[in-house]
């Protein structure tokens, strides 16, 4: 195994603690991926946290035989929605999906979550959508989840929990925890009579302002992608 491999299944081991640890998963219900060369790195299936070693981290081929594995354990249920966006978002390194309890409780009423804060424009637009419910480790959530994430890099999972995408394992933890919080922010405003929402002008302002903040790329990317969809249409 090469070294930079072995690195990258200890990280996921050590964010897949982090997030437990931290409050923004609980238990075995969360799950981590990460694209090393041609193949998926992915948490397995029910395999408590504490104990999970960078051996035990499953295997997939990016192409060729759909749902292929390699390992010791079987891929965490979830292996599709990941190993799908990976394939379909080439610029795409990590994908993290947790039930935090906020964005959980956002998605268990359907809701998307509106132009709340600026913070938003790290996400890639005015909302982050909620993908319709479909059973969990589904080929149909799946889909759902790619739909939602168009143009975006998070969305909620109607009565499920949420995915965080990124070009990195770092970006992708740093904007599952921004959109566990936003969530936060937007449910807890709602008990108060609901938030002020900013305009598109304002969100594209804060995108142009994040400079070297840490979110331009994945940012541009998104943009790009809007454009391009836009001149189709």
């Amino acid at each position: 195994m090469k070294q930079e491999e072995r690195e990258l299944r200890q990280a996921i081991c050590e964010q897949a603690r982090w997030m437990n640890d931290s409050g923004l998963n609980q238990g075995t219900s969360g799950n981590i991926s990460a694209r090393f060369e041609d193949r998926m790195l992915i948490t397995p299936s029910a395999t408590p946290y504490a104990e999970m070693q960078p051996e035990m981290i499953t295997a997939m081929p990016l192409e060729g035989d759909y749902g292929a594995w390699e390992g010791p354990l079987k891929p965490s249920t979830e292996w599709r929605f990941h190993l799908d966006i990976l394939r379909a978002r080439p610029d795409t390194g990590a994908v993290v999906h947790t039930h935090s309890t906020y964005a959980t409780t956002l998605a268990i009423t359907g809701r998307e979550i509106p132009a709340c804060h600026y913070m938003m424009a790290a996400f890639g637009g005015m909302t982050i959508r909620c993908a319709p419910y479909a059973t969990f480790g589904t080929k149909e959530l799946s889909e759902n989840a790619i739909q939602a994430l168009e143009g975006r890099t998070g969305c909620l999972l109607a009565n499920h929990g949420m995915i965080a995408t990124g070009a990195n394992l770092a970006k992708a933890m740093w904007l599952a925890v921004e959109l566990e919080t936003i969530a936060k922010q937007y449910y807890l405003s709602l008990l108060i009579g609901g938030p002020n929402l900013l305009n598109e002008d304002q969100i594209a302002e804060t995108a142009k302002s994040f400079g070297s903040y840490g979110v331009q790329d994945d940012y541009k990317r998104i943009q790009s992608d809007a454009d391009q969809a836009a001149r189709v249409e």
